[in-house]
């Protein structure tokens, strides 16, 4: 979900979501974690292969 912004410094964030958006934004954060995971993951397997 991208924010809109005109680069006045407010960027239309709203203080009430609806339930479907939340479920969107928890889900692209539930990706990137997954992301992470993997990049850490890839991390210790090259550290653990140079020792």
């Amino acid at each position: 979900m991208e924010q809109e912004g005109c680069g006045c410094g407010w960027y239309g964030v709203r203080n009430f979501l609806t339930k479907d958006e939340k479920i969107e934004i928890l889900t692209e954060y539930k990706t990137k974690l997954s992301k992470e995971i993997k990049g850490i993951d890839e991390r210790i397997k090259e550290l653990q292969k140079n020792n």
